[in-house]
């Protein structure tokens, strides 16, 4: 599957807003057979259009209620350091995303604790523990306007 017909990005986009939905209740929503999305989701699988399937938590309800996104800048910017800090902090739980950037700082961490005081233990016995840090800026989030998985399609 090279590109994306209309149909597939139909499929796509109820997907992305309700995995769940059952083969039928696309199907019926798109207009198309049980067999046809059958075989187009089969294949947007095979192709990688679709990583994953997974659930999306009320991160309060799990008790994940700090948010705090880390601008992290290494001493050293060798292809094996950078490589070996993606390698270390991506095994972290607390790292909910992990970025290299452009501009002041190299890495951008998206981290999620429950608290300020478990969040100070990650960055204490986790993060800064890493080598080639030279520094960390914090900002935590106060609020949040909008979080979204669905990408535009």
């Amino acid at each position: 599957m090279n590109a994306l017909d209309s149909t597939d990005l139909d499929i796509l986009r109820l997907l992305q807003v309700n995995a769940d939905l059952s083969i039928k209740e696309i199907a019926a929503s798109i207009h198309k057979s049980n067999a046809a999305v059958h075989e187009r989701i089969r294949r947007l699988k095979e192709n990688g259009y679709i990583k994953r399937t997974v659930a999306i938590l009320d991160r309060r309800l799990i008790n994940r209620n700090l948010i705090a996104f880390c601008h992290v800048l290494l001493n050293n910017h060798a292809s094996t350091t950078l490589q070996s800090f993606e390698e270390q902090v991506v095994r972290f739980p607390e790292v909910m995303e992990c970025y290299q950037m452009t501009g002041t700082f190299d890495f951008i961490l998206r981290v999620v604790t429950p608290d300020i005081d478990a969040y100070h233990t990650f960055y204490r016995h986790k993060l800064a523990n890493l080598p080639d840090i030279a520094t960390v800026q914090t900002f935590f989030v106060l609020s949040e306007a909008k979080s979204d998985t669905a990408y535009p399609l």
